[in-house]
């Protein structure tokens, strides 16, 4: 399908497009799409772009995984569709492993995934060799080598059960999620409210600025964000956006 740039949903339909087009290459499931529908939804109500407390919160992020002794970034099919080079050049950039971690699991879908994120030569984990104790989904299976012994783990697109278990297994959770009052954004150490389609080319931007930074400067950062202040922000921009756009009618 061909869409104008001049359309003025042009980014939302050029996304779906390329979500249609993961399902179609057996990257994403049926319940993916609806899952970004929900979170798309999310999005209008912010305005469709990266506010102050998403960046601040980005900017975080990526201090600390830098800090971090084993980082990972989760990835699932939705993640994969939408944005397979960015969060490798994140990878990259940072040399931080990525991992195929998926709710509706099959190894044939493992392995498509895990085979389109390899096609940008970074290092993909699938092994499925190891257990998260105390989660019942089949995101409990994950590779020794990965999220099983990270201390950080970015998880774009979370379920809330999966979080609130990295949690207590000692790990520091990053969740990019639109929607600020979901458990996920609540259980996270670091919540990002923004579409993964900007959030991942911001933080590999914050990457390219900062993995040369003073560790000292990083903890800094890191010690100075307060994630229920971020997500107090969010649940008011959304309120002052739908105040705002009420004045029009």
């Amino acid at each position: 399908m061909h869409v104008p740039p001049s359309h003025p949903r042009y980014h939302s339909l050029i996304t779906r497009e390329k979500l249609a087009d993961a399902f179609r290459k057996g990257l994403v499931v049926p319940e993916g799409l609806i899952a970004h529908g929900r979170g798309e939804c999310f999005d209008y109500i912010l305005g469709e772009k990266s506010r102050d407390f998403a960046l601040e919160a980005e900017r975080v992020a990526v201090a600390m995984m830098i800090l971090a002794d084993h980082p990972v970034i989760s990835v699932n099919g939705n993640a994969a569709g939408l944005v397979a080079e960015e969060i490798c050049m994140l990878s990259k950039s940072l040399s931080i492993p990525l991992e195929v971690n998926i709710f509706h699991r099959s190894e044939e879908r493992i392995r498509r995934i895990a085979e389109e994120l390899a096609k940008y030569g970074v290092t993909v984990y699938s092994r499925g060799d190891a257990v998260i104790e105390g989660l019942e989904s089949a995101r409990r299976i994950v590779d020794s080598r990965g999220i099983f012994k990270a201390d950080v783990v970015l998880v774009p697109l979370e379920d809330g059960d999966r979080c609130e278990i990295l949690k207590k297994s000692g790990k520091k959770v990053i969740a990019i999620d639109l929607n600020p009052l979901s458990r996920t954004s609540q259980m996270a150490d670091v919540t990002i409210v923004d579409n993964i389609v900007r959030a991942i080319p911001n933080m590999v931007d914050f990457a390219g600025e900062m993995k040369g930074m003073d560790r000292g400067e990083l903890e800094r950062i890191v010690g100075d964000y307060d994630n229920r202040e971020i997500l107090k922000r969010a649940v008011k921009s959304i309120i002052e956006y739908l105040e705002w756009r009420s004045g029009d009618m």
